[in-house]
Order: structure tokens, then sequence, then C-alpha cells
């Protein structure tokens, strides 16, 4: 697993540098911990990730902790992150797990996977990400990026994101958990995308079921 994430940080090195994800770039913030990766994580569905840290940024302008969201009006905060998908439920969404991590948290986001996932529409690859991005504990988030180039390149043969998670959590030395996410989104979104990957430039492709297949076709 080092030599392919090696190959796919090389990979971006030779072209545009590739954007920054909205995690990344809350958890380079620092300035709302873990509360605003949380709230991100769940905004982050099926959102374009510029899109997700500039409404998050917003949203934490306006309420600064988990007791304020916890106490805002729902249309309130849809106007602020209207321009997003599914901003109904996600607005009704984030104030519900306001009002949990306010009151039975005491405004501390929980650093424990089977407490994050008890919160309403959390599920493990949202309380993976909350791991990895807000308290820096090993963990494997699992999103469409990292589902669809783990199977590409044969490391898995899953059928969804959870097993995937757990087929790489066999086979990764978890010293590499950490960098999983990042690596594969960002791979995902600029070389390995989902039509017309970019395997004339891709350095892992002697790695790669998907490619050797694809070369014994033509």
């Amino acid at each position: 697993m080092k030599r392919i994430l090696n190959g796919m940080v090389k990979t971006m090195d030779l072209v545009n540098p590739p954007r920054i994800t909205a995690l990344q770039d809350l958890h380079d913030a620092e300035d709302r911990g873990p509360f605003s990766i949380l709230i991100g994580t769940i905004l982050s569905a099926r959102a374009k990730d510029e899109a997700t840290s500039r409404i998050v940024k917003e949203l934490f302008k306006v309420y600064k902790n988990s007791k304020q969201l916890a106490n805002a009006k729902i249309k309130d905060v849809e106007k602020i992150i209207k321009s997003i998908g599914f901003y109904h439920v996600k607005a009704k969404r984030i104030i519900d797990v306001a009002k949990i991590i306010d009151s039975k948290y005491n405004g501390t986001v929980p650093d424990d996977l089977e407490k994050l996932v008890e919160l309403p529409g959390v599920g493990r690859k949202t309380a993976n990400c909350v791991l990895v991005y807000a308290y820096e504990k090993p963990a494997i988030p699992v999103d469409i990026h990292v589902h669809r180039i783990s199977n590409r390149l044969g490391l898995v043969k899953t059928k969804n994101p959870e097993e995937t998670e757990f087929e790489l959590m066999k086979i990764t030395p978890k010293r590499l958990w950490l960098d999983i996410n990042e690596t594969f989104v960002k791979y995902g979104q600029n070389i390995c995308k989902p039509i017309s990957p970019m395997c004339n430039v891709c350095k892992i492709t002697n790695s790669c079921k998907y490619y050797k297949t694809k070369k014994n076709a033509s």
C-alpha cells in the first residue's frame, strides 16, 4: 500500500497540483475543531468540495459552536446552506446533531466510532472522517473514490464502501490508515476519474487490474 500511495503522490506532482479536499481544508483551518469537521462531513454528502468548504465557513460565522447551532431555526440554516444539495434534510440533520453534541456531550464531539454512529445521519464513513480529520486517529473513511479506486486496482473485490473499508483494514498497515482517504480522494478527483481515467499519466498502472484488463482488450 505504501508503494501505491507514493505512486499516487508522484503522479499528482506531475499534473497540475490537485485541489485540497474540503475536510483537509477544515482540518488545516483549525478554528472550529472537531465540530466543524463533523458538520462539514454531513454537509459534504453529494456536494462538491469547494461548495462544502465555503458553506461550512459561512455557517460557522453565524453559529460558532454546537450550542448556537442547536438553538438555530431551520429556515435560517437553510438560507445559509441553500446552494448545497438536499439542504432541507441537511439543515434539520445538523441541528439535530448539534443538539445531541451540546446536551449529551457538553459540546465536545466524541472521538469514538460507536458513539459517533449513534448520531442521526452519521454512518461509518462520516464517523471515520471525524476520527481522521478531527482527531488524527487511525481509520479508513471510504467514499465513492476510495471504493472505486480500490476495486479498480484490484486491492479489493467488494460491492459497497463498508465492505471496502473492512478489506482495506485487513491489508493496510495501521500506520498508513490516515493517508488513504485524502490521497485516494484527490486521486479520484484528478486522475482516476469515474469516466476516462488518466491512465496515460498514472504511475501505478503496473499494479492496476483495470489498466491491465483494458490493455489486454485493446
